[in-house]
């Protein structure tokens, strides 16, 4: 606000209105809004708001009309000596210098405070700044070690899966060679079954069908022999041979 300015301010630390129509001014070059006026200046003992003096005397409160009419601005000081119109008009400057004053050194202390405010601010910013950084490269190198992780683990579950498949098909083979072995042995378990009699009356069994020769090794003719001894192989030369006494012996060298 300049002196040029036609708005004062409440003074009432809580309110800076701009005041307009009615305004409270006390003997200490203070002004209040008509409503804050009307509020503290009812009640006695009389304080000044702003700066807590008393407020005895029956002058140094009034309340004052900011927008006069033409009639009263002409006949206030009419009547009145020079110098006492001068008096009157110094007074009235200096106090609408002194508000001027005040208005400014309250500007210079606010801004002061929202400077001093601003650089609290910056400062905590600037120190959750830094931490916001080391947590950052914190959680950088944590990320870093936790691709690395992954990365071997990746690698391991690649030779877990690479083993994996290898056990398979070695399963595999074994399984196929485990069937094999299991349809190899029903077939010599069925070869060396017994005949069957019906009725009481022993029938010759006819000759079977030999296995396939399968590479057995050396011990391939004499299993031969004895799935025919046990499947009716005494039958089979009792009628290849006219005698009977010849040929077991011949048997038996084998």
């Amino acid at each position: 606000m300049s002196i040029c300015d036609d708005t004062l301010l409440c003074n009432f630390p809580k309110c800076r209105a701009k005041l307009s129509a009615f305004a409270w001014v006390t003997a200490c070059s203070h002004v209040f809004c008509d409503q804050h006026g009307s509020e503290k200046f009812s009640c006695s003992p009389v304080i000044c708001p702003a700066c807590s003096s008393a407020l005895s005397g029956k002058l140094d409160i009034v309340r004052m009309e900011l927008s006069p009419s033409e009639e009263y601005k002409a006949m206030v000081l009419t009547g009145l000596r020079p110098d006492i119109v001068l008096d009157i008009s110094s007074r009235a400057l200096a106090f609408w210098s002194y508000q001027v004053h005040q208005e400014r050194i309250y500007q210079e202390y606010s801004l002061s405070r929202a400077e001093s405010q601003l650089k609290q601010m910056e400062k905590v910013l600037t120190q959750q700044n830094q931490s916001r950084e080391l947590e950052l490269t914190a959680l950088k190198g944590e990320i870093a070690s936790l691709k690395k992780m992954m990365d071997e683990y990746k690698r391991n579950y690649s030779e877990v899966s690479e083993k994996l498949m290898q056990r398979n098909r070695q399963y595999q083979k074994l399984q196929g060679l485990y069937d094999s072995l299991r349809m190899l042995r029903i077939t010599m378990k069925d070869i060396h079954q017994p005949p069957v009699c019906h009725s009481g009356v022993a029938r010759h069994a006819t000759p079977q069908r030999s296995p396939p020769f399968l590479s057995l090794g050396p011990e391939g003719d004499s299993r031969f022999l004895s799935v025919l001894e046990a499947d009716g192989g005494k039958t089979f030369f009792q009628f290849s041979s006219p005698g009977r006494d010849k040929c077991r012996p011949f048997i038996r060298k084998h």
